[in-house]
């Protein structure tokens, strides 16, 4: 059994991808995934998100402003940590996130997406629920909040992951937290990406499709869909040269663990 650590099926297209959400679920169980996480990027998005998932047992939810979102955000970040607690209490919430620090794409929101990410750590240290962390260029950072914010207490998932070896190990090693392998790994440009994953534990690893970007090989450039998450397993496995199987179980328990859900 697999699971899909990191998804958007409130994103997913269904002209460009030719189903409804129903059948993209059903595709994911067809192919062993028994549990997808369906992440939050804007508080704004939370109850439409929440409710098209509201129907699948085996779909869980976030709650969380994307770095990337902070600036359009129609919730101040001064109010970010309170409504974090009222939506972080409905039961389908099992984490705070996505969070984290973007300095790739929006350098100039950088205090601002600080001071957002602070306010994640805060409320998912407060009520005992793990992080989602999205990191780009910003790797000192990212690291020193979560430190400072005694994010290890919660525990975390450094998500869709194309930084350094370094970063990935301090991560686990400082703060307990776990690395996510995205389809990003079997393209044929993350040489690199692949080399950071040969090298890291199995036991602090996850995989994800973050549907609907960044399809795996064979399906890249397609809308991605949970059903894929196989497919990253199986680079996975290729990768550090153990059997798909072993990935499946070690990958779908360390979920397990971090999130605090029954399978």
């Amino acid at each position: 059994m697999f699971v899909d650590s990191h998804c958007h099926l409130d994103k997913i297209d269904p002209k460009k991808i030719g189903i409804e959400l129903p059948q993209i679920v059903e595709n994911a169980r067809a192919r062993q995934v028994q549990h997808m996480l369906c992440v939050c990027v804007t508080l704004e998005d939370f109850e439409p998100m929440r409710s098209a998932v509201a129907d699948f047992n085996d779909v869980s939810v976030s709650c969380g402003v994307h770095p990337l979102y902070v600036n359009d955000s129609q919730t101040p970040v001064a109010d970010v940590a309170s409504k974090l607690r009222q939506l972080a209490a409905q039961r389908q919430v099992v984490a705070i996130g996505e969070t984290g620090l973007d300095y790739f794409y929006q350098p100039e929101t950088k205090r601002l997406q600080q001071d957002n990410f602070s306010a994640h750590i805060e409320v998912a240290q407060e009520i005992n629920k793990p992080l989602i962390i999205h990191t780009r260029d910003a790797r000192s950072d990212t690291l020193g909040l979560l430190k400072e914010g005694r994010a290890e207490q919660a525990g975390g998932v450094l998500h869709c992951f194309t930084e350094s070896l370094e970063m990935a190990k301090r991560a686990i090693d400082e703060l307990g937290f776990y690395i996510s392998i995205s389809g990003i790994a079997s393209f044929n440009n993350a040489k690199e990406l692949r080399e950071v994953i040969k090298a890291l534990p199995l036991e602090h690893l996850l995989i994800e499709t973050d549907s609907p970007w960044l399809a795996p090989v064979p399906n890249r450039g397609k809308q991605n869909q949970p059903a894929y998450v196989v497919d990253v397993a199986k680079c996975v496995a290729d990768v550090k040269g153990v059997s798909l199987e072993e990935v499946a179980r070690i990958t779908t328990a360390n979920f397990y663990k971090l999130f605090k859900t029954a399978a």
